[in-house]
């Protein structure tokens, strides 16, 4: 699953970028798109580039520098790309995306950022009916599903496709003509489009448009589709109105976006800075300084610094080269990984009373190592401040977290889980202030599924459980 077992983190799936240009190096302008991806995936990548005849595939493992160290060379104007996190077991260069296929109507490269709920049970039905399936991933569900389709175009077996599938999606593919943008009825993950000088470009985060000097020109709507040709930007609405319901996933705010992006108008960075300041109001500790967990804290831990004029210090140093691992250590492994990507200050720390600030506490294991470590550093008490409510239960809609009763939060109290960690307070940020801090964005917009259990759309069946797909 997605999910750092040093660092106690969820992670977002992936990236997805794409561009429509006749006057750039598409392949070029997608390799920087991506770059500016790096945070949403870092163990595979890849880049498909076509000119509406052929197509150019490159893709390998780990950060994009490492998977992709020649650029396909193929004269184009379309490109898509994708970054992705593997789930434990599934580092299988099969499953790196954009999925290439040929089939009766065409060509397509699709790069998918999500999880289909239902794709279990489509996959069984398509192979019961003689389909073939080369990878573990659900969005190979979609790529068959467009190669079945009845329609008459690229574009309307792509909608028909997406009609059919559940769950979070935000697909970006290119076919022979045109470049394809298409977002989940409820825009459980995020999708952009963006102008450059003489084209076109589709995105994860608006952050990645200032890479390639691109225009932000809005935010995919839920439900809809955009197709880009040499006309220009199409659009249309691919499933009936009453299926929209927009659930954008709160974490996109909390911890997962870059905090240069802004999604749905809402500045990420501002929004990290007012959930700091709402956990202020909510506590209104009395402390010496200020301090997050890096980076994940930082931006709210600035927030709640401001608010309540108590200093920010930098009291935990991180190393940024110690790269991300997939091991199920023991105790004592877990330590020494924690003590090799985080160092406390005693100079800083030593004698202090501290908030301590991070995004979220998914299984504690990780929290408790460095209220440990501050406290052997001199710090004299910690309060501990959550800049999301608890999460209690498992997301389904594009990140695989734990099973319910891994999460801390589902089994224990906030004073069991500050007894746990060894906090002396522990504040988790409340729905309220959470939907505060996200002011631009109304909270009947917002997916709180973590948080309370409320799944917009069906999850898979305790039976299917088992059966876990590459997310991507």
């Amino acid at each position: 699953m997605n999910y750092d077992p040093i660092f106690d983190k969820w992670h977002e799936e992936c990236g997805v970028f794409g561009v429509f240009d006749r006057t750039v190096d598409v392949a070029r302008y997608v390799y920087w798109g991506l770059f500016a991806l790096q945070h949403r995936g870092q163990e595979s990548a890849g880049i498909a580039i076509t000119d509406g005849n052929e197509v150019a595939l490159k893709k390998g493992m780990g950060l994009l520098t490492e998977a992709i160290k020649e650029l396909p060379t193929l004269k184009s104007h379309m490109g898509t790309g994708h970054v992705r996190y593997s789930t434990t077991g599934s580092n299988n260069p099969r499953n790196i995306q954009p999925l290439v296929i040929h089939y009766q109507g065409g060509q397509i490269a699709v790069a998918h950022n999500g999880n289909l709920t239902n794709a279990l049970g489509i996959r069984r039905q398509l192979e019961a009916d003689g389909s073939i399936f080369q990878t573990t991933m659900d969005s190979e569900v979609i790529v068959n599903l467009i190669a079945r389709s009845k329609a008459d175009t690229q574009e309307e077996r792509i909608a028909d496709a997406a009609r059919q599938i559940e769950g979070a999606f935000s697909l970006v593919i290119t076919t022979n003509d045109s470049l394809v943008g298409v977002r989940d009825p409820q825009g459980f993950r995020p999708l952009c489009l963006g102008k450059t000088e003489h084209g076109y470009v589709l995105s994860s985060e608006s952050c990645a448009f200032d890479a390639i000097k691109a225009e932000f020109i809005r935010d995919i709507d839920p439900g809809e589709m955009v197709i880009i040709d040499d006309r220009g930007v199409r659009s249309t609405i691919y499933v009936e109105p009453q299926k929209i319901d927009k659930k954008l996933c709160v974490f996109e705010y909390i911890y997962f976006a870059r905090s240069d992006s802004k999604i749905d108008g809402q500045s990420v960075y501002e929004t990290r800075l007012n959930m700091g300041r709402e956990l202020y109001n909510e506590t209104k500790y009395d402390a010496d300084i200020v301090m997050s967990i890096p980076d994940s804290g930082t931006t709210a831990a600035l927030g709640y610094a401001r608010a309540s004029g108590i200093p920010f210090a930098e009291g935990l140093i991180k190393n940024r080269y110690s790269g991300r691992t997939f091991i199920k250590p023991n105790q004592e492994e877990r330590e020494l990984a924690v003590r090799m990507k985080l160092n406390a200050m005693p100079e800083v720390v030593g004698g202090k009373r501290i908030v301590l600030i991070d995004d979220s506490i998914v299984r504690g294991t990780t929290s408790g190592l460095i209220v440990k470590m501050l406290k052997e550093a001199g710090a004299k008490e910690i309060y501990m401040c959550v800049s999301s409510p608890a999460i209690e239960y498992s997301c389904h809609y594009g990140i695989d977290t734990s099973v319910r009763k891994e999460l801390i939060a589902a089994t224990h109290t906030i004073e069991e889980i500050k007894d746990y960690i060894k906090a002396d307070k522990l504040h988790y940020l409340s729905k309220e202030g959470l939907c505060r801090a996200i002011s631009g964005v109304p909270e009947a917009d917002l997916c709180f599924a973590c948080f309370n259990g409320d799944y917009r759309v069906d999850v898979p069946t305790e039976q299917e459980e088992g059966v876990k797909y590459v997310l991507e």
